[in-house]
This record gives structure tokens, sequence and C-alpha cells, in this order.
């Protein structure tokens, strides 16, 4: 199988798992198909040839990020907070308004036309791990350090908030 047809299928399939999100009626379900699509990308990186992208993916956003979702689903009582239907008129303007936003989003794309890969600037390397981190302990040293402080000190914050006691003043 060739590598254009597994992208195809790749992205249809992502697509639909997106679609499968919004049209789900149950929380829990929106959020395993979510999961899904988290997958489905991580493939694209993949084909990409950038494996530490695709662990990232999977690692923050299909793994923590989802769990966090799945908790606050599970936290909340789904049944009492039963939305009430939306009126002709709310369907109407959303209906022209998603319309109007098809219209321009196929003028855009008939309108430009996209640029094929340029093949001699192409490197193989460019994904990898060892090329990554030399680009952030090389040349983005500092930035790299700053935010890890920045990290740092957001934690400890998270911490100092979380541990204080009721009427407690530590600032």
């Amino acid at each position: 199988m060739e590598i254009s047809n597994i992208w195809y299928f790749l992205s249809a399939l992502t697509l639909l798992s997106a679609l499968m999100v919004i049209i789900s009626k149950n929380p829990i379900h929106s959020v395993l198909y979510l999961v899904f699509t988290f997958f489905c990308i991580s493939a694209h990186y993949v084909l990409l040839n950038a494996q530490f992208l695709m662990a990232v993916n999977i690692i923050v956003y299909a793994g923590a990020i989802m769990v966090l979702f799945l908790f606050v689903i599970m936290m909340f009582d789904l049944k009492k907070n039963i939305p009430e239907s939306k009126s002709s008129l709310t369907k109407l303007a959303g209906s022209v308004v998603a319309g109007t936003l098809l219209v321009i989003l196929i003028a855009i794309i008939r309108k430009n036309t996209i640029p094929g890969p340029a093949l001699e600037k192409f490197n193989s390397q460019t994904g990898m791990v060892e090329n990554l981190g030399q680009v952030l302990y090389g040349e983005f040293l500092l930035p790299f350090e700053l935010v890890s402080i920045l990290f740092f000190v957001a934690m400890v914050g998270a911490v100092l908030l979380g541990k204080r006691e009721a009427g407690e003043r530590n600032f």
C-alpha cells in the first residue's frame, strides 16, 4: 500500500472520528471518539517521520487530557443538566452562519493554489528526537530553560494554592 493511500485513509478516518465527536449525543462516547482522533493524528505524525511528536501526542493528549475530560464528565450529573431544545430561529441562524463559512472556505480554496512539496529541501531526519534535542539544547537553550523555570514556578504556585487552609492568607 502506498504512503499516499495510507494518508488518505488516515485523513478520512480522522475527519470521520472528529465528526463523531460533534454528532455523538453521549459525552463519554464523544471523549472516546476524541481519543481515537488523537491516535489518528499521531499516525499522521508517523507518516511525517516525526516520532517524537507522535509519542508526545499520545502521552499528553490521548493519555492525560482525555483522562481529565472523562473524570470531569463523570463528576457531573448529566441527567439533571439536560438543556432545553433550541428554537427554530437559533437553528436557522446557525445554519446560515455555517453555510456562509462553507462558501467562504470553498472560495478561498478555489482561489489559492497549494504548492507541492519541495523535494530538494527534504531532510529525512527532521522529526527525529536526536535532532530536536540538538536544536533545543543548542540554539534554543535559553528559551527552553526559561520555560522550564516558568513551569516550575506555576507548579509551586499550584501546590501553595492547593495546600492553603480555609481563611489562611499566604500572600
